[in-house]
């Protein structure tokens, strides 16, 4: 097998601790096996010799599934053949279609190319800095809330940075007068979505059409009517809003017009403000919460966390501008993402014959770019297990392509809203850390969980210990 990739990025100060990961097999396991392993985390189906591998090809009943795992082949399928590969799996499909519709996470061709043009534009980077303050205001709200609890008081990391993310989301998608209101419903409504959902499509596997009807849980069922309720609620409330000069992202959305200068339907408004709160607060509350894991088992880093925020803000609550001034803060926050990519598995569906990696894929081959395995593959990554931020300092040597390190996806459907997060997740985390440790409850076993995103597990509790 052709293993032409760079060579791995070499880090210059030793890891502090290899975080935990499930059982590597050593070969694969058979086909049933396989799909129960799947349908219960599907980070436990790979074998040790599957994160080194360049292509790997398995035909799952009645689908072909492709992996690529080398930079050169996920440039190939992600950006060069976008066009054939730019349809996300059944699986993926199926699994959200009930809470987004065709919103522009699952939609394709000209709905997604249409929808694109109107909603990139309202979550883009150049507007990120005018929603910096609203991020600052919640994530101090945040601090203060822990602040009343007191010195070595347990918290729930996990179900915090859920409800702050939310909550900001709310606020920048909604308003600040109605985020508050709305958040904890949100949360409540996307966690139970997750936990009922199920992960594995047995109809696309089997190759039944995709008009045949999904059975779903009351417990799914449920879970959207509560989120889409909200949301039908904030739109309904939305020119209260304007009366009051809120901005806000619904606000974009209702006001947006294509390029034919229509506006988008109800449902498509609905369908992109699902996307937005799903993509913005689930992934960047995940990444928190691993990134607060990873520094309670990281003393050398977490001092070194520290040292740069004093240095730098000498006490002051950062702003938007500070961002660019914490290097090794951002460094903690992407070496969390490639340890613990919050969506470990990007899957498209072949819509006509294409060649990837030298190889002819037929239609309706499903083709992967799976983070989980791409960023812990040892031709790429120096200690590739390991907890290292020093790899993503500036100068740092040997850092593969940006097709080797892909959590926000990579080509045209790349995250629309990557600033945000971004930005989010490093001011949360400096804001909170200049004033709180967070330790591990002794005895707590973290494990990685695949649901639709990547969580550890559904808590973590922590104790706060204040440090000024």
């Amino acid at each position: 097998m052709d293993q032409t990739v760079p060579v791995a990025a070499v880090s210059e100060t030793p890891a502090d601790f290899i975080p935990p990961f499930p059982f590597r097999h050593e070969r694969t396991p058979p086909i049933i096996e396989l799909m129960g392993l799947a349908r219960r985390n599907f980070l436990s189906i790979w074998t040790r010799g599957n994160f080194s591998s360049r292509m790997m090809t398995q035909q799952v009943l009645r689908r072909m599934m492709v992996i690529c795992n080398a930079p050169d082949v996920v440039q190939e399928a992600f950006q060069t053949h976008h066009v054939e590969l730019q349809r996300k799996s059944p699986q993926m499909r199926h699994a959200l279609a009930p809470l987004i519709g065709d919103g522009l996470f699952i939609s394709d061709s000209e709905t997604w190319a249409r929808r694109r043009k109107v909603v990139a534009p309202i979550i883009h980077g150049s507007r990120v800095p005018g929603f910096a303050p609203i991020m600052i205001d919640t994530i101090e709200d945040q601090r203060n809330a822990w602040m009343a609890r007191g010195d070595g008081a347990e918290t729930d990391a996990l179900a915090d940075m859920a409800h702050l993310t939310a909550e900001i989301i709310c606020r920048t998608i909604f308003g600040r007068q109605l985020g508050k209101n709305y958040a904890h419903e949100v949360v409540e409504g996307f966690s139970e979505y997750q936990r009922h959902i199920d992960q594995v499509d047995l109809a696309a596997m089997l190759g039944l059409p995709e008009w045949m009807p999904r059975f779903r849980k009351p417990a799914v069922r449920r879970a959207t009517a509560r989120i889409l309720g909200v949301l039908d609620e904030i739109i309904d409330s939305y020119q209260t809003l304007k009366d009051n000069g809120e901005a806000s992202v619904i606000g974009g959305l209702l006001e947006a017009r294509d390029e034919d200068g229509k506006p988008l339907s109800r449902e498509a408004i609905r369908n992109e403000a699902a996307v937005i709160f799903m993509a913005g607060h689930e992934t960047t509350a995940n990444t928190l919460a691993w990134t607060w894991y990873l520094l309670s088992q990281s003393p050398r880093v977490r001092e070194r966390l520290h040292a740069e925020l004093d240095s730098v803000l000498e006490g002051a609550t950062p702003t938007f501008r500070d961002v660019a001034r914490l290097p090794y803060t951002r460094a903690v926050i992407e070496e969390s993402l490639r340890l613990y990519p919050p969506v470990p598995i990007l899957a498209r569906e072949a819509m006509a014959e294409v060649h990837v990696g030298g190889r002819k894929l037929p239609k309706g081959t499903i083709l992967m770019v799976v983070p989980w395995l791409l960023h812990r593959n040892p031709l790429l990554w120096d200690d590739a297990d390991a907890f290292n931020p020093d790899r993503f300092m500036p100068g740092a040597q040997g850092r593969p392509s940006k097709y080797g390190y892909v959590p926000f996806s990579i080509g045209p459907r790349i995250c629309a809203g990557l600033q945000f997060g971004m930005t989010e997740a490093i001011l949360s985390l400096a804001i909170l850390a200049q004033s709180f440790d967070l330790r591990l409850r002794p005895g707590t076993d973290v494990q990685p969980v695949c649901r639709l995103t990547l969580r550890p597990g559904d808590a973590l509790p922590m104790t706060l210990h204040r440090r000024r």
